[in-house]
C-alpha cells in the first residue's frame, strides 16, 4: 500500500489578502476498556447513580496510596503495538497540579516527561481511497477527572465523582494533519485500531473517546518549509478545541475555527494560544481559558507511585497476542478474497462486520456475499436501529442465499424478496424459498412457451425490434411477468434473441 504525500490535498481558505492553509494535531483521550481505575479498585461503568463509584483514592481523602492497575497498563502497551510505536520499558508518573472542583486531590496523575508510549506512525485512509501517515509523539496514561454538572439548579453546581480516576490513554499526534475530512479519517482510524485490540470501546456518545483538536493556520508553503526544517515557527499559534466527541462537531468545529483565525490574522490581530469549546447548538467555538504550559502545572514525579518498569518478555508475550490489526485484515481481504479496497474498506471498518463476512463467504463468491453484507444487511440493520455485533440473521443464512442465487436456484431480483422473509423470521433462504414457491423457471421449454405466447400477441412490438433491438428489454419485461418474475434472465434473454433475430 503506497502514501500519497507529495500530492496531499490542502484546505487553502481563500482570505481577502491571500490564500491560508490549515494545519492540525489531534489528541485523542481514550477511556480503557477496564472493569476498576487506574489507582483504585472502584468500579467502572455507565449508568451508576450519581458519586456510586467512588473510592477513598478517587474522592482524595488523605493518607490514600494510588494502586497502578496492571490491566490498564497491559491495554496501553497494546494499543502502543497497534499504534507500532515505540513501547518504553521505563515511565513514570507525575502530578499535574491544578484546582478543579471535579478533581478532588488538586492535581491529576499523568505521565509528561516519561510516557509509557513513545513515537510510532498510523496510516490513515482517504475518502478518495489515497492514504496519508500520521505520526505519533508519544502515548500516555493518566486519570480522568469527574464531572460538573450545571443544569439541575439555577443556583448550583453538583459534582459526580464517578469519573474521577477512570483510565485514560492520551494519544498525542505530530501536526501532519491538512484537511477537516483528514482529522475526521484519523480519529475514525484510531478509534478503530482500539475497538479491534479491544482496549477501548470507542463509544464517543458516552465521552468513552473523545478528542482535542490543536488548529493553526499559516501561509501557503509554511507547513512545506516546516516540515522541511523542524522549525514551528513557520506554522501559525494554535488553539486547542477541547472533547469534541463525534466525526460531525470534529468537522465543523475545524472548520468554523480556521475562518475565525483567518479573519483575525487579516484585520491585524494576533492569536491567543488557548483552549476553547466547541457549542454545537451555534456551530462555533469560544474561549475556555487561555492556555497554559508545562511550567504552569508545576509537574514533578509522584511521591507515592515508583516508576513504572517492564520488562521485554511481557512486551513480546503482548505483542504475540495481538488480534489481527485493520491494516492487515484489509489487505488480506484484498489478497485472499479478491475484494476491491473500497469493498475491504467498508468490511473491516466494524471488526463485527469483517467476521460476518467471512463467516458467510466460505465456500462463497466473496465479492456477491460482500454487497449482501454492506447493502442489504447493513441497511436492515440501520433501518432497525441496531449495530452490526446485534445483528440478528446468522452469518450462515447469507451464505446460503448467496449459494441459492450462485446455482441458479433464485436470480438476483428474487433474492431480495427471499431476503425480506427471511428477515422476519420465516425461516432459512431454502425454507422460504421452497414454502412461498420462488425457485427460478429454468426450464426453457416452460419458457419458449411464455416468449411464444407474447410475440404471437404482439405483432408490432416484433416488427419494432428488429428496427430497435434496445426495444428487447420490453419483451424480457411481459416474459418476467408472465412467469411470476421467476424465469431465469439470461435464459430468457438467449432464447428472445434467437427468436426475434436480433
Amino acid at each position: 500500500m503506497t502514501t500519497d504525500t507529495a500530492t496531499a490535498p490542502r484546505y487553502v481558505i481563500e482570505g481577502r489578502t491571500g490564500p491560508w492553509e490549515l494545519v492540525m494535531g489531534l489528541e485523542i483521550h481514550a477511556q480503557v476498556a477496564s472493569n476498576s481505575k487506574l489507582f483504585s479498585g472502584a468500579a467502572v461503568g455507565f449508568g451508576a447513580g450519581p458519586n456510586e463509584q467512588v473510592s477513598l483514592v478517587d474522592a482524595g481523602f488523605p493518607g490514600m496510596l494510588p494502586t497502578l492497575n496492571r490491566w490498564c497498563v497491559e491495554q496501553a502497551v497494546k494499543s502502543g503495538l497497534g499504534l507500532k510505536a515505540k513501547i518504553n520499558t521505563f515511565s513514570q508518573f507525575d502530578r499535574k497540579n491544578y484546582f478543579y472542583p471535579d478533581l478532588p486531590t488538586g492535581y491529576q496523575i499523568s505521565q509528561l516527561y516519561h510516557p509509557i508510549v513513545g513515537e510510532g506512525t498510523v496510516e490513515v485512509e482517504r475518502d478518495d481511497g489515497s492514504f496519508f501517515n500520521v505520526g505519533i509523539e508519544r502515548l500516555h496514561l493518566e486519570q480522568d477527572a469527574g464531572k460538573l454538572i450545571h443544569d439541575l439548579s439555577p443556583t448550583e453546581s453538583f459534582v459526580d465523582l464517578n469519573r474521577a480516576g477512570t483510565a485514560l490513554m492520551e494519544i498525542v499526534s505530530r501536526p501532519h494533519i491538512r484537511t477537516p475530512d483528514e482529522a475526521v479519517a484519523y480519529v475514525k482510524k484510531i478509534r478503530m485500531i482500539l475497538m479491534y485490540l479491544g482496549a477501548c470501546d470507542g463509544d464517543m456518545e458516552k465521552g468513552n473517546l473523545r478528542a482535542d483538536v490543536n488548529v493553526s493556520v499559516c501561509r501557503v508553503g509554511g507547513y512545506d518549509a516546516f516540515m522541511a526544517t523542524g522549525d514551528f515557527s513557520h506554522l501559525g499559534t494554535r488553539c486547542e478545541i477541547k472533547n469534541v466527541n463525534s466525526f460531525r462537531f470534529i468537522n465543523q468545529a475545524i472548520q468554523y475555527e480556521a475562518r475565525r483565525q483567518v479573519e483575525i490574522l487579516e484585520d491585524g490581530g494576533k492569536i491567543d494560544q488557548e483552549t476553547r469549546l466547541f457549542d454545537p447548538n451555534k456551530g462555533e467555538t469560544r474561549s475556555m481559558r487561555s492556555k497554559e504550559e508545562a511550567q504552569d502545572y508545576r509537574y514533578f514525579p509522584d511521591p507515592d507511585l515508583l516508576p513504572l518498569e517492564l520488562e521485554q518478555a511481557w512486551i513480546d508475550e503482548i505483542r504475540a497476542s495481538l488480534p489481527e490489526l485493520p491494516d492487515d485484515k484489509r489487505r488480506r481481504f484484498m489478497n485472499e478474497y479478491g475484494l476491491s479496497q473500497y469493498d475491504a474498506g467498508v468490511l473491516i471498518a466494524e471488526q463485527a462486520k469483517a467476521d460476518y463476512f467471512e463467516a458467510a463467504a466460505k465456500g462463497r463468491d466473496a465479492k456477491l456475499v460482500s454487497n449482501w453484507v454492506t447493502n442489504e444487511v447493513s441497511a436492515r440493520l440501520t433501518a432497525d436501529g441496531l449495530e452490526f455485533d446485534a445483528n440478528p440473521l446468522p452469518a450462515a443464512h447469507v451464505a446460503e442465499l448467496v449459494e441459492l442465487i450462485e446455482t441458479d436456484v433464485i436470480s438476483s431480483k428474487i433474492a431480495k424478496e427471499v431476503f425480506d422473509h427471511v428477515w422476519n423470521g420465516e425461516g432459512s433462504p431454502a425454507q422460504v424459498v421452497e414454502a412461498r414457491g420462488l425457485k427460478q423457471v429454468t426450464d426453457t421449454g416452460a419458457i419458449e412457451a411464455a416468449i411464444d405466447d407474447i410475440i404471437a400477441a404482439n405483432p408490432g412490438q416484433v416488427a419494432a425490434v428488429k428496427d430497435k433491438p434496445q426495444a428487447l428489454g420490453w419483451f424480457v419485461g411481459q416474459v418476467m411477468k408472465a412467469t411470476g418474475g421467476k424465469a431465469n434472465p439470461a435464459a430468457v434473454n438467449e432464447i428472445l434473441k434467437a427468436k426475434l433475430g436480433v
